[in-house]
């Protein structure tokens, strides 16, 4: 017997078989091998998204794993493939799709939010959503792809260019991958986050991290660019005072890229954006570009995928993965196993 682990109410999972179906055509079954547990799985969990989430649901859409099976038509896949899954479905008729815009479609399916994701030992997907991992990769870095995916798509948007001053407010893994992309690119890069976990890791990856309880970030800003302030700051902490630090410390004709997901209207300088022409752009989810590129940085080390992994736990063992994530702490990314081994020792140190 396959397992699934499902969301059914406010702060409750369960355990129960997996209702995966025989992939039909255009279809493939695969078999999770990780699963990462996100932000957004976390304000479902809390009960914040039950007015668009049909429960029982089961959740997931950072994964790895193998083709199990193909159905009918499926030419370009073998069982065994290792892959990922661009977990989006899109309909391509309305106004987003007609001009390009499949990723953001004005009636998209978010798999593993708006339909069965990947927290189950079997998973039938569109062949459309899978994206081809190196063999070289080991799987538990491969769950780690579509975050960075995130983070790439988050980077273009806001047009990070090398030599660019750039500030990261907020140092969760899309916070830390966003910096360690924007990086990548050739861009001088400052990330501000509270948590001391969090600093260390970060610094331990080879960023530049402020305290903002210690310093005003605005000054350091100011010291930093010789008073010309950033030329682009993201907001990926979620908080108020997140969006007040990203928008003063952007110089002139600065840009704004909003990454965090915040659940209620937020007040915003705007006279600033008026008095030094700055630019908010939105950055919500990614393309395949944006997955193949992600594939890339993983797989050649520019993200060092295994030290942003807290821990790995069984797939039985998903809801104190999740109050764990929950209570914060010494935690970044979390994985659930959903291979056959249950081995306790390996869950014990949740």
């Amino acid at each position: 017997m396959t397992l699934a682990v499902r969301y059914t109410a406010a702060r409750t999972l369960d355990t129960a078989p997996s209702q995966a179906s025989p992939p039909g055509p255009g279809q493939v079954e695969l078999a999770p091998a990780y699963v990462g547990i996100c932000g957004t799985d976390l304000h479902i969990f809390h009960g914040d998204m039950d007015a668009r989430v049909h429960t029982p649901a089961v959740l997931g859409h950072e994964m790895s794993g193998r083709v199990e099976r193909v159905g009918p038509g499926v030419e370009d896949w073998r069982p065994g493939d290792a892959v990922t899954v661009m977990p989006l479905r899109w309909d391509d008729s309305c106004p987003a799709c007609q001009v390009g815009h499949q990723h953001i479609c004005q009636h998209l399916d978010f798999i593993g939010i708006d339909s069965p994701g990947a927290m189950q030992q079997r998973w039938t997907v569109p062949a459309s959503t899978l994206v081809r991992l190196p063999d070289s990769l080991p799987l538990d870095r491969g769950a780690l792809v579509e975050p960075t995916a995130v983070a790439v798509h988050d980077v273009g948007r806001a047009g990070v260019r090398g030599g660019e001053k750039v500030v990261v407010v907020g140092g969760g893994p899309v916070g830390v991958l966003i910096a360690l992309v924007a990086q990548a690119t050739g861009a001088e890069v400052r990330l501000v986050e509270l948590s001391a976990h969090r600093r260390r890791l970060a610094q331990e990856l080879g960023l530049t991290v402020w305290n903002p309880a210690d310093d005003y970030v605005p000054a350091l800003v100011r010291q930093w660019t010789e008073d010309a302030g950033a030329d682009v700051a993201f907001e990926v902490s979620g908080a108020a005072g997140g969006v007040d630090t990203a928008v003063d410390v952007l110089g002139v004709r600065g840009r704004l890229c909003l990454v965090a997901i915040h659940p209620r209207p937020r007040e915003i300088n705007l006279h600033r954006f008026f008095w030094r022409e700055l630019t908010l752009v939105g950055a919500r989810l990614y393309d395949r570009s944006d997955f193949e590129r992600a594939v890339t940085l993983v797989a050649d080390g520019t993200i060092p995928a295994d030290r942003l992994i807290s821990k790995v736990v069984p797939l039985t063992q998903a809801p104190a993965a999740f109050e764990a994530l929950e209570g914060g702490g010494d935690v970044m990314k979390i994985l659930l196993d959903c291979t056959d081994r249950t081995d306790d020792a390996q869950g014990a140190a949740v």
